[in-house]
């Protein structure tokens, strides 16, 4: 009896796995030099999920603001397409990642995430809009 319950405690582990698996195939933490180079890729939608006060002070040259702590967030990423790739950015990464999570969750198929965020951006010295 041992046995079998050692044996189904595996196939759910693995089936765990597999269900992780399948959303990091569709999440990839980027440097911000890849940012930088799949920004300019025809169809790529990049969102600064930070608040406005954040995106007025500096931001990625082409990147609109839609606040992920705004109530209506959900409602201002219905524009989006989820067919296409999307990089997200957050100040250090951690809005970014839930985020990320969300998208992912509503069927983004492809959700590039910029690891460390606009400080890594910012200390990397590309460029900035302001």
């Amino acid at each position: 009896m041992n046995f079998l319950k050692i044996i189904a405690s595996f196939f759910g582990f693995l089936s765990i796995l597999n269900c992780q698996t399948k959303t990091s195939d569709a999440l990839v933490l980027i440097s911000p030099q890849e940012l930088k180079e799949l920004s300019l890729l025809e169809g790529i939608q990049l969102i600064d999920v930070r608040t406005p006060g954040e995106y007025q002070k500096g931001h990625v040259q082409t990147a609109e603001n839609i606040d992920f702590l705004d109530a209506d967030f959900e409602t201002n990423i219905q524009h989006l397409d989820p067919t296409k790739p999307i990089i997200i950015y957050c100040q250090r990464g951690s809005r970014s990642a839930k985020c990320a999570s969300k998208l992912i969750a509503k069927g983004f198929v492809k959700v590039y995430d910029l690891k460390g965020g606009f400080v890594q951006w910012k200390n990397s010295g590309l460029k900035l809009e302001n």
